[in-house]
């Protein structure tokens, strides 16, 4: 069985969730979001490192309210860079050595399933990369100033989501040669096509949503009660058997 470590980015500035509370710290039913999402894959018998990124200034805060659980699911802290690919070359660093595959995650994304999951990890072990992405189904218009100025055809095109998911050192070599790859790339598998390695896609699901803003967490609760609650073979954190006790788990 490949081992695979899982890199949550939970250090931006959350610019656009316009509150007090970034959004990988607000509740969702009952947890944190940046929570739900590591419980994902703490639980996996393939995943035998998860390490969460932070911000400087939310590491107080967060070893506070969330120490406990750290250690239960044993998560690692890494503190984030300026931007998101710093944040994921600090957690490189920390890859144990038996890992063979690196999963990087939106922390923001707590939605996804274990069949897709499951699904990507599996793709990324036969091809050395894979991502989950959706074919989009909306008309495309490019916009200049309110105003239509073409409409793009959107056969072929598809939304990129994650986990995505590759082998450990092909990530490692095409992070070390980043500045020679180019600018203006946005995302982990846009790297490694810039470093010539064929990206697989996992067709992924809608629900599997980033949260961005405010009304992303009602319609994240809604896709989180319409999913089929799995049976627990334990509990996955310190209070998940009181949470049991008063009913459905939250």
């Amino acid at each position: 069985m490949s081992r695979f470590a899982v890199i949550l980015p939970a250090a931006g500035s959350s610019s656009r969730y316009k509150d007090k509370e970034k959004k990988p710290f607000v509740m969702l039913d009952g947890r944190a979001v940046w929570l739900r999402s590591a419980e994902l894959f703490v639980t996996r018998a393939d995943v035998v490192q998860c390490i969460v990124v932070i911000a400087a200034d939310d590491e107080e805060m967060f070893r506070r309210r969330f120490g406990a659980k750290l250690a239960f699911m044993n998560v690692q802290i890494v503190i984030g860079g300026a931007e998101r690919f710093e944040s994921v070359a600090n957690a490189l660093k920390l890859i144990k050595d038996e890992v063979d595959f690196v999963a990087i995650h939106d922390a923001v994304r707590p939605c996804v399933t274990e069949a897709l999951i499951s699904a990507v990890f599996s793709k990324a072990e036969q091809t050395g990369a894979a991502i989950l992405a959706c074919p989009i189904a909306d008309t495309i218009k490019q916009v200049n100033q309110g105003q239509i100025k073409a409409t793009t055809p959107r056969d072929g095109l598809w939304l990129a989501q994650t986990p995505q998911v590759f082998r450990r050192d092909w990530l490692v070599e095409a992070y070390a040669s980043r500045g020679k790859l180019g600018k203006g790339i946005t995302d982990d598998a846009q790297l490694l096509e810039s470093a010539g390695k064929c990206v697989h896609v996992v067709e992924g699901t809608r629900g599997n949503i980033k949260i961005t803003s405010k009304p992303d967490i009602v319609l994240a609760e809604a896709i989180l009660k319409a999913q089929p609650k799995p049976k627990p073979a334990g509990p996955i954190h310190p209070f998940a058997e009181e949470e049991m006790w008063g009913g459905r788990p939250k």
